[in-house]
């Protein structure tokens, strides 16, 4: 039996209700949520209208406010262009697909080595993991640089099969100077032949 939702419901005083627990929360706590990959859903009390996008991207302003942000500026810039341009669906589901890649390799990497840890029975204090993962940082740089090639060449090669479609769809319609240039054998008038004043 597949479980619902967990249903938190948003008040017209910004206040947040878990129906789960019966109680108000914060957004900490929906952050909290997010962190244990709970299923939940946000909707406004009054309205039924959904507002877990809205929610999420709260949560993303405080992360990115507190210091430590992880977009720059320059991304962000990005970003912004892309919305209502028309590339801007091929935008989203590229960056949803980048982000699940680059948790399956988080995944995969951690497993392997809290195997090799666990092993040896050796601490895996979150202390002992952050100076694991430093030293780590440059292969995994050199994993997702390497991921980014692949992904920039096959679009690349997506948007050359897109023009070559475009090509042989369009090329059949006749567009003005793509045949016998104006002004061709009887017809019309050449440089120096217009009217005189």
């Amino acid at each position: 039996m597949a479980t619902s939702s967990r249903l938190i419901k948003k008040y017209p005083n910004r206040r947040l209700y878990d129906t789960q627990t019966s109680a108000y929360i914060t957004l900490a706590d929906v952050k909290q949520l997010v962190l244990e990959n709970e299923d939940f859903r946000v909707v406004d009390a009054k309205s039924d209208e959904d507002l877990t996008r809205s929610i999420l991207l709260q949560i993303i302003l405080e992360e990115e406010a507190s210091g430590a942000p992880l977009f720059t500026s320059q991304m962000l810039s990005q970003i912004i262009r892309f919305y209502g341009h028309a590339m801007q669906g091929m935008m989203g589901a590229y960056l949803e697909k980048s982000m699940g890649a680059f948790v399956d390799i988080q995944n995969t990497f951690q497993e392997q080595s809290k195997a090799f840890y666990d092993g040896k029975n050796l601490p895996t204090s979150p202390e002992l993991w952050a100076q694991f993962m430093q030293v780590q940082t440059p292969m995994m740089q050199g994993m997702m640089s390497h991921y980014i090639d692949q992904s920039k060449n096959l679009f690349v090669q997506m948007q050359e099969q897109m023009q070559q479609q475009a090509r042989s769809v369009f090329q059949n319609f006749p567009f003005p100077g793509a045949g016998a240039p104006p002004g061709g054998p009887g017809g019309g008038t050449g440089p120096g032949e217009g009217g005189k004043k």
